[in-house]
């Protein structure tokens, strides 16, 4: 497997997506306006490594063009290396077992990840995933069925459930009003 660490950038429909990888694994992923946020925990994790970028490879490429053609669960078969605490680990290979066109609460979560009770622990770990979409922390909601917070915007959040069929969600005015703000390339 390459060692190196390498960042690529794929075009999608909600904007350019950022991918740090090693070969074929993800270990981080965000929107390009997001990179900032996650670029500084991945210097710590790999010794302050300078990441090479290339091109993202082509089945890699591959996989997040399925998933945005509709293809739901075309990125199940990405393998991930997000770092994080074992607690974290726990919580995003829950993330991980929720399908698409599904959504979880924080405590539904929590119970899936072995730990009920820690929904606010599971809360923290949600919002430290660096590998956005293939860890689909978007499909985590609030009890209410509010989309709550996403790294990537509320928009884009709504979006990725629209795209991906979620039923199980309540959308407000002000919702609404942010999915037009989604800005497509």
């Amino acid at each position: 497997m390459n060692t190196t660490l390498q960042t690529a950038e794929i075009d999608t429909p909600l904007g350019p997506l950022t991918l740090a990888l090693r070969g074929e694994t993800l270990c981080a992923a965000a929107f390009s306006d997001g990179w900032a946020r996650l670029a500084p925990g991945l210097a710590r994790r790999f010794g302050g490594e300078a990441p090479r970028r290339d091109a993202a490879p082509a089945r890699v490429r591959e996989r997040f063009e399925a998933y945005f053609a509709g293809e739901l669960d075309a990125l199940e078969a990405l393998a991930v290396d997000p770092g994080g605490t074992p607690f974290q680990a726990r919580v995003w290979a829950a993330l991980r077992r929720v399908p698409a066109g599904h959504t979880v609460s924080y405590t539904e979560l929590a119970a899936a990840a072995g730990v009920p009770g820690k929904s606010r622990a599971v809360g923290a770990a949600n919002g430290a995933n660096p590998v956005w979409i293939a860890i689909p922390c978007h499909r985590v909601i609030g009890a209410d069925g509010s989309p709550r917070g996403y790294a990537g915007g509320v928009p884009r959040k709504l979006w990725l459930l629209g795209h991906e069929g979620a039923r199980r969600l309540v959308i407000t005015l002000p919702d609404l009003h942010l999915l037009g703000a989604v800005a497509t390339p």
